[in-house]
């Protein structure tokens, strides 16, 4: 069964520097497919020196980079694309859209994923799927859930949300096009 893993960062997970903690997942053999530099409580400039370097190790490594929420810093830095929140994307601007090969938007609902497609996104995540840390005390939303957004949409869904080895299958079989994994990646 061949889907796609996307690496979401944290490098507050991370022991160390968020670079070498990326090259060493590069190296391993499980290599994501695409990596989203989510580190969305930086300032500009800590995150644009942080995308250049992130954007290099990706096109060294055969990896997409996808940049979170600072579109100048995507275009600036040649991303191969941007994530957005929902509301961030459904309030954005058509001209701003068109600059971007790949837009990915986060939902969590079946209204928003319709709503995504409809406004243009390449991809949505969906979630969160199962109890995960990140959402101590939220009640997850299940696969009955994911199914329910990617029969509602024609564009890719990835799950996201206590992703790991063992329950990925699963997603799949739901109908998402790949998994978005955070701390699954920390370890390695």
């Amino acid at each position: 069964m061949e889907y796609k893993v996307i690496c979401v960062t944290n490098r507050h997970l991370v022991n160390g520097n968020l670079c070498t903690h990326l090259a060493k997942i590069f190296k391993s053999l499980n290599k994501p497919d695409i990596l989203i530099l989510r580190e969305k409580d930086m300032q500009i400039d800590e995150y644009t020196d942080l995308a250049k370097k992130v954007s290099k190790l990706c096109k060294d490594n055969d990896v997409i980079c996808i940049l979170h929420s600072f579109k100048d810093v995507a275009k600036d830095t040649k991303a191969d694309g941007i994530h957005f929140s929902f509301s961030a994307f459904s309030t954005m601007p058509e001209s701003e859209k068109k600059k971007f090969n790949i837009i990915g938007v986060s939902v969590h609902s079946k209204k928003e994923a319709k709503e995504a497609q409809k406004l243009g996104a390449s991809y949505i995540i969906a979630g969160h799927i199962f109890e995960t840390e990140c959402k101590k005390g939220v009640c997850p939303r299940g696969l009955s859930f994911l199914k329910e957004i990617c029969n509602e949409v024609d564009i890719p869904v990835y799950a996201i949300g206590g992703i790991n080895e063992m329950n990925a299958a699963l997603c799949i079989e739901a109908g998402a096009a790949g998994v978005c994994m955070m701390s699954g990646f920390t370890n390695i």
